[in-house]
């Protein structure tokens, strides 16, 4: 399914220089003329895609990080000079380190700025962790379905007591379901609903 591409991570890039499409022209009958690109247009569309691939490496180096669950969050920035600024909110200290080292080792990362923010420990926190998971991902839930993979789409956040739900679902009414059941867990504040809905 397509949700899986969207699975235990999701990336913020809001420097990304726009891709470069080919453009073609249409001259008499069926012939079509292709423009050829000036060297700064290829030089452009190479540094393009050199971003898209450093895009998808550091995705797959945090996705892939040993501690990383349904209860943290991780983004990242990409700027044109290779800089990568790293966010979100993780439960164990190493993770935001480990984040870090994993990414300072790609090919093409000139500088990481780690502006992970761990979580304060609370038992508390983790009592209602446990209860929203429960109450989300019930057997009995249509939500279920998203249980079923390693790191499920759907990240529950919690601190001091209050719940971040992010990540990405199939449709609003999952969206829906999942703030409602988050917000009838007891012991829980308020609940905010940063889940978006996948483009089909």
């Amino acid at each position: 399914m397509r949700r899986m591409l969207y699975t235990g991570l999701t990336i913020s890039v809001i420097t990304l220089a726009p891709l470069i499409a080919g453009a073609a022209r249409s001259g008499k009958g069926a012939t079509t003329a292709v423009p050829s690109q000036t060297p700064l247009a290829q030089q452009e569309s190479s540094q393009a895609r050199t971003q898209v691939l450093l895009i998808k490496e550091i995705r797959h180096e945090l996705v892939m990080l040993p501690y990383y669950s349904l209860f943290d969050w991780l983004q990242f920035e990409v700027q044109q000079d290779g800089d990568v600024t790293l966010k979100g909110e993780v439960t164990r200290p190493n993770l935001k380190s480990d984040a870090e080292n994993v990414v300072k080792k790609i090919e093409g990362v000139e500088k990481v700025v780690n502006q992970i923010e761990v979580l304060p420990l609370s038992p508390n926190d983790d009592r209602i962790r446990r209860a929203v998971y429960r109450a989300i991902f019930n057997f009995n839930s249509p939500l279920f379905r998203y249980a079923t993979v390693a790191v499920p789409s759907i990240h529950i956040i919690v601190k001091n007591g209050n719940v971040t739900l992010k990540g990405v679902v199939a449709s609003q009414a999952d969206s829906n379901l999942a703030n409602i059941k988050a917000n009838g867990v007891s012991g829980v504040f308020s609940v905010k609903n940063d889940l978006t809905v996948e483009n089909r």
